[in-house]
Formats: structure tokens, sequence, C-alpha cells
């Protein structure tokens, strides 16, 4: 049985614990209005930028537009793109992105496909070159991005476009977190290249008119696929924000009332305790006078 001593530091240990879990609860949830905020604001710009490039794929004449949206008419090599966190305690939010990712190696190299990843964030990383480490071509840092902007968006873009162009790979696919509240955050699977619209994006209805585009929808195509990309990768880098704050917070304040309840408990132990040993003490000091 642990002596008075050892109950009172392990109380006093799950005090600073505590006292840590309920800071990372207060933080978490200061910054989870302003990352909703930007992800929520952010889809209606990627659900019209969707549209737009299906409605011109779809009136783009001729061989199948540009290589971004045509591809290279193979299959045998697909590059995932695996985005999770910078840090943890946030519960099961980076597992449950690792996990898809491991799923979809597993089917593509069942399938008899070459897989090769980039990771964003250290997080997924760390979890993935325990078993996939060969398959790891290149790691995108965000320890200094304190805020996720378009730049860095732009960024992933262009490596993974300039991939694309240099021939490493036939199928990109970005594995990350869709936040939908602050208690579910939902992994998704987006095929980035070739890219096409996602299957909730909203459809512009044209009333039966026709449009001459000038230049042509090959031509704004080429231009337009590249910004696409980096809209696309920019939102789910605020979603994968949004999401890490709001596991995090709900991480933490579980945290913080599980050690409340491990206090009491331990607090109940020490005083049972307490009381023991002055009961004994009592007893014996009784016993002696009895004896005199």
């Amino acid at each position: 049985m642990p002596s008075l001593k050892d109950l009172r530091l392990r109380i006093a240990t799950v005090k600073s614990t505590q006292k840590i879990t309920r800071a990372l609860q207060m933080v978490a949830t200061a910054k989870l209005k302003r990352a909703q905020e930007a992800a929520t604001a952010s889809r209606p710009y990627a659900s019209r930028m969707a549209s737009v490039i299906a409605n011109l794929a779809a009136a783009a004449s001729g061989g199948g537009g540009p290589r971004l949206i045509a591809g290279t008419g193979k299959d045998d090599v697909h590059l995932l793109v695996v985005l999770t966190s910078e840090r943890g305690l946030c519960g099961g939010f980076n597992a449950n992105i690792v996990k898809m990712a491991r799923h979809e190696i597993r089917r593509l190299q069942a399938e008899g496909k070459t897989v090769k990843l980039v990771t964003i964030g250290k997080k997924g990383r760390d979890a993935l070159r325990r078993q996939y480490a060969a398959l790891m071509v290149e790691h995108v840092d965000m320890r200094n991005e304190r805020v996720m902007t378009s730049a860095l968006g732009q960024r992933i873009g262009t490596l993974i476009t300039s991939r694309f162009e240099a021939g490493e790979f036939d199928v990109a696919t970005l594995i990350s977190a869709r936040f939908k509240n602050v208690l579910t955050q939902v992994p998704t699977a987006m095929q980035l290249i070739p890219a096409k619209a996602p299957a909730d994006a909203p459809v512009v209805d044209l009333k039966g008119a026709s449009y001459e585009y000038e230049p042509s929808e090959e031509e704004i195509l080429e231009a337009l696929l590249p910004r696409y990309l980096s809209t696309v990768i920019f939102a789910a880098l605020l979603e994968t924000e949004a999401g890490f704050q709001g596991a995090q917070m709900t991480a933490m304040d579980n945290a913080t009332r599980n050690a409340g309840d491990m206090i009491r408990s331990l607090q109940l132990r020490y005083n049972r305790a307490r009381q023991a040993q002055i009961t004994k003490e009592l007893i014996e000091i009784i016993s002696g006078a009895e004896a005199l």
C-alpha cells in the first residue's frame, strides 16, 4: 500500500498535469473559432472553383484538355499526399488520417500499383515512416507556419505539379480530414491529379445557353488548373487546422475531467490512509497508558 508521502506526490503530479491540460484546452478553444471561420469561409470559393473547372472540362473540345486534367493515360504510379497536424495531444485525429493512408497503401499495393508518399505535418510522417519509409519521397515541414496561408497551399501545389510534369507519378490523391464539428472530423481522400471536381460540387445551370470562350477552354484550363490545385490544398490545410483545434479541445477537456476524477480518488485514498494511521497511533497511546 502506498505511503502518505507517495500519495501526496501522486496528487501533486496529477494536479500539475491537470493545469497543463486545462491550459491547452483554453488555447485550443481560443483558436478554434478563428480556424473554424477560416475553414467555413474557404468552402464556397473552393466549391465554385470546382464547378468552373468541371464546366470548362466538359466544354473542352478535342483530345481531353491539359495533362493535369487528362492525366498520363496510365494508372501505374500513385502519389499519396498525407496531410496531418504538426502536433499531437488531439485524441485520434491524426491516427484516423494515418489509418486511411495505410488502408489506401495496402489497397493499391494489392492491385499491383507503385505507391509514393508525400507527407505534410510531422505526425503523419512519424507514424508512416515506421512501416513505409521506403515509399516516402518528400516531407513538407510546417513547424514555422503559425497561420495557414494561401502561399503555403501554392508551394505544396507547385511541388506536386512539378513532380507530375517530371513524370514521377500518374495519379495523385490527397488524404486529409474534413472538419464537420468540434466532435467530428472526417478523414477524406480526394483525387488531385488528374483533376476532377468533387461529386458534391454544385452544377452551374446554363439554362440552354451556349458560350464561346476566348481564349479556348484548353487555354483557360491550363491557367486555372494549377490555381485550382493550390486552392484545394489550401482549403484542406484550413480544414485540418480547424479539425486539429476541435480535436485538441475535446481531448484536453476529457483529460482535465479524468485528472479531476483521479485527484478525487487519490484524495479519498490519502484521507483513509491518514485516518488509519491516526487511529493506529491513538490505539498505541491508549494501550500504553492502560499498561501503566
